[in-house]
């Protein structure tokens, strides 16, 4: 089978590419000459673990390859999929769908013969209606079907998310189409996974309720854990106690500085905007758009206060600036509201972090970036752990106590235990957790 994948971000790059490792022959596309370029030059533009080898491999092998121009590649394909993005537009919720929409002009003028068209990009329900719409204006003569195939992508995981995933949706409502998406997807047949047929709008839905259920979660057990310190309980017990039983289930029970990323903050966003819309608000999920807003903020007066209620003139070190380890994307990071709070509070931030910083210099360029952990600490008033990166999990914690200028850490990853931390002779402070007095 020869598919197309518009957009070369980490949807659709990592996408294309893990489906030319299942044996199918992938053009990836972009617009972007530069991007491609340094694709057919075996240059990854985002970390993502094992991409490299995998891209390396399958190009080397004639089954993946990177283009711009998506004419010949369309023309040429079983199916094609839209894996463009779909930021918030500014000044309100909704996902902006103008790349979801050229795209799809685009490849109504290019398509020759019947092609399966797969929205891979997260989109709202009623996009692929649209989508269809649209290329039937294009070509009234055109032979098609638009099909729904939404990615659950973990960042740092998402080549195992791909290979292994829980289940595949896929929004089909002709037999033709499933035919084709049966045939991209035989080798996850082949080992068991469950294969779920929809319809359009079922499958857009599936997406953002996925998104949005463990958005929710995640935010349950944050003010879970504003109780537990308040009560002198433990979040760490309380998430395993409750994560135990299968109903619930003991993945996104972490308690930290609240949800970032490409998905959840956008998502969540998309979702609410859609359901005042239509006139069937979800009141659960408005609230934990707000309290996860408040909770980043939060976090930046949680380290003022463990610097005795004031950070001007003190120099505060942060570990991890990425919105979750194993990736270098910094897109809703807590880390770019906790920062310019302290910067704004007064005080100096040095930072590192594994694979954000050329990012983070973008976003966060009033601060300075250090070579390593123990560089940024040395001479910091407050150590902050941000980012649960494992290089940070196994820190010297004599040699973080003698760089310091005092031994305060704030662990809002909860990557060490209170008791261990205070015989240490540091002044730690987590989440959720009662620490010992010294």
């Amino acid at each position: 089978m020869r598919i197309s994948m518009i957009g070369t971000g980490y949807v659709g790059l990592v996408s294309g590419t893990c489906f030319s490792e299942f044996g199918v022959t992938v053009t990836c596309i972009d617009k972007d000459a530069g991007k491609i370029e340094r694709l057919n030059r075996g240059e990854i533009p985002i970390y993502e673990p094992g991409l490299d080898a995998l891209v390396t491999s399958n190009a080397a092998a004639g089954r993946l390859s990177f283009a711009t121009d998506l004419g010949p590649a369309v023309a040429d394909s079983d199916a094609v999929f839209i894996a463009v993005g779909t930021p918030s537009r500014r000044g309100g919720g909704h996902a902006d769908l103008s790349y979801v929409y050229a795209a799809a002009r685009e490849i109504a003028r290019a398509m020759n013969g019947y092609t399966v068209v797969v929205t891979k990009s997260t989109v709202p329900v009623g996009t692929g209606r649209e989508v269809e719409r649209i290329i039937r204006e294009e070509r009234p003569d055109a032979d098609f079907d638009v099909v729904s195939n939404p990615e659950f992508l973990r960042e740092g995981s998402a080549i195992q998310d791909f290979m292994r995933p829980d289940r595949v949706v896929i929004g089909a409502e002709s037999e033709r189409a499933q035919a084709v998406m049966r045939q991209l997807y035989r080798v996850l047949y082949l080992i068991e996974t469950p294969i779920v047929f929809t319809t359009l709008e079922s499958s857009e839905m599936i997406k953002y309720a996925a998104n949005t259920f463990l958005a929710t979660k995640i935010t349950f057990i944050n003010e879970v854990a504003d109780l537990c310190e308040k009560v002198g309980a433990d979040v760490h017990d309380v998430a395993r106690g409750i994560g135990l039983d299968n109903r619930i289930g003991r993945k996104f029970l972490h308690a930290g500085p609240g949800y970032g990323g490409s998905c959840f903050p956008k998502d969540t966003l998309a979702l609410v905007t859609t359901a005042k819309e239509v006139g069937s608000p979800l009141r659960i999920v408005e609230t934990v758009v707000d309290i996860n807003a408040k909770r980043k903020r939060a976090m930046a007066e949680r380290i003022i206060d463990a610097c005795d209620g004031s950070v001007v003139g003190k120099t505060v070190a942060i570990l991890g600036l990425t919105f979750k380890p194993n990736t270098d994307d910094m897109r809703d990071s807590p880390s770019l509201d906790i920062v310019p709070a302290l910067v704004e509070a007064g005080a100096t931030v040095r930072a590192f972090d594994p694979e954000g910083m050329d990012e983070a210099r973008k976003l966060l360029p009033d601060i300075t970036y250090g070579a390593d952990a123990y560089d940024v600490m040395t001479g910091a008033d407050a150590l902050v752990i941000l980012t649960e990166w494992n290089e940070f999990r196994a820190l010297n914690l004599d040699r973080v106590k003698e760089v310091l200028k005092a031994p305060v850490m704030v662990d809002l990853r909860n990557v060490y235990n209170p008791t261990d931390m205070v015989a240490a002779g540091f002044r730690y402070t987590s989440v959720g957790r009662p620490t010992p007095d010294a």
